[in-house]
């Protein structure tokens, strides 16, 4: 068994959700402290990733470190693995905005990366129709209809590991997430089953989404 640590990254600034989703409360306690609590029970250590105007609060979030975060994603993430202690062989990359994500799903990216991944990641099936689509002189147009049955939305937390991960941020390259990068190194992603509480906070109307699947009152 490796030694793993979990990096919560709540540096967004939240503009679509209209201020800092990462302190919304969801029913007893914040959002951030949901993700936090999640990454505690199932790793060794916690870095928090925050940005400037919450360095102050987030000593109280039940993080081990607290680092600040940079301009990018990338850049946040990036903060975080130079916190990392050296005994951290598995490294788990959290959203905060996804309070619903129990310690069961932390723990199955783990172990798959424990079994011999270079990363793994949660996936669900899509169930809508999905179209590619492209400019048009009116408007989009459909340029083809996608094999939905390729294709899965994927959530975090996402495990790697340290080395692996190491390396695709060397060059400092940014993505939507960190397996994306691990892809370019050509490292082997795993999927193993998301879970609909696993729900990314993006608008303030999520809030209730996420206390019903959650089984919270809001």
């Amino acid at each position: 068994m490796g030694i793993t640590w979990s990096i919560v990254l709540a540096a967004g600034l939240g503009s679509r959700f209209g201020g800092n989703k990462q302190l919304a409360m969801l029913g007893h306690q914040r959002v951030v402290e949901w993700s936090v609590e999640a990454a505690r029970a199932s790793s060794q250590g916690v870095i928090l990733v925050v940005n400037s105007a919450n360095i102050k609060d987030a000593a109280n979030f039940g993080a081990d470190i607290v680092v600040i975060g940079g301009s990018s994603r990338g850049e946040s993430v990036r903060n975080g693995l130079e916190a990392l202690p050296d005994v951290a062989t598995t490294v788990v990359i959290h959203d905060a905005a996804r309070p619903g994500a129990p310690v069961e799903l932390f723990e199955s990216v783990i172990n798959a990366v424990e079994a011999g991944a270079d990363a793994a990641v949660p996936g669900l099936a899509v169930p809508d129709t999905l179209k590619q689509v492209q400019d048009g002189p009116r408007g989009k147009e459909v340029k083809c209809t996608l094999d939905r049955d390729t294709i899965m939305a994927i959530q975090t937390p996402q495990a790697f590991n340290r080395k692996m991960l190491e390396v695709a941020h060397a060059d400092s390259r940014e993505a939507t997430d960190d397996a994306a990068l691990i892809e370019v190194i050509g490292g082997t992603v795993e999927v193993v089953p998301g879970e609909a509480t696993a729900i990314k906070i993006t608008e303030p109307s999520d809030l209730a989404i996420a206390a019903e699947l959650m089984g919270l009152n809001q």
